[in-house]
């Protein structure tokens, strides 16, 4: 097996096990998390309608299935209900995608300032394989495995915080804009940064640089929104 095709394997069971644990239907939740793919991987852009006589087509089920699924995905923040219109994948503007970042930024930065130092050796040593798996994504070109590997790594890296709470915020937070990140991965300038800064976060915490690693984290929070607002305007031709 490829090195590209197991980062693959990998990746879609961590979508499933993503979604397993929120409780909704079995297949169900496979839909959900091939439908969130589709939105990250920019299969499906901002305002495109999801009809369900299609998805259950394509999905090979039925309407309670497709709908559970796109439940779920309202509540993540994926999809958007309009009446009489049906399901759309949510659209965001960049303004309205700078004030979560903003936000993001502040908590994110509170996780890193709470944050125990010195870090104990094994999870210094999980945080770099996890660094190591997302680079081989973005070196395969493998943007599923990206966006997971991405996702993994910071969930890691927060939790060291220690504090549930705070935990939960940033999760809720980074879910919010999983819908913009097919733009950043998009941009190979982009997706370098990034794991070129995963790298620099861990050495900061291998030295104990805590003012280093706030800096970073708010660094490395800027791209995303950045390139959205590019594609936003070059999609849809408006205002911020």
């Amino acid at each position: 097996m490829t090195p590209r095709k197991t980062t693959r394997r990998r990746a879609a069971a961590e979508a499933v096990a993503d979604t397993a644990s929120t409780g909704v239907h079995a297949l169900a939740s496979l839909i959900a998390a091939r439908i969130e793919e589709d939105v990250v991987l920019g299969r499906r852009h901002p305002r495109e309608r999801l009809i369900e006589q299609d998805l259950c087509a394509h999905f090979g089920t039925h309407r309670g299935d497709v709908r559970l699924a796109l439940f779920e995905l309202e509540k993540r923040g994926i999809v958007q209900r309009i009446p009489n219109r049906g399901a759309i994948v949510r659209d965001l503007t960049p303004a309205e995608v700078q004030e979560i970042y903003d936000v993001r930024a502040e908590v994110e930065v509170m996780a890193i300032r709470i944050l125990p130092l010195p870090v104990a050796g094994a999870d210094l040593d999980r945080l770099a394989e996890l660094q190591r798996r997302h680079s081989d994504a973005v070196d395969a070109g493998d943007l599923l495995a990206v966006f997971h590997g991405n996702l993994h790594f910071h969930r890691a890296l927060f939790s060291l915080c220690a504090n549930a709470c705070l935990i939960e915020t940033i999760d809720q937070l980074a879910q919010k804009v999983r819908v913009i990140r097919s733009s950043a991965n998009a941009d190979a300038a982009v997706l370098d940064r990034a794991r070129r800064d995963h790298a620099k976060m861990i050495e900061a915490l291998r030295r104990f640089q805590r003012e280093d690693l706030i800096a970073l984290t708010r660094r490395h929070l800027q791209p995303a929104p950045q390139a959205y607002a590019r594609a936003y305007r070059l999609r849809f031709g408006e205002a911020a």
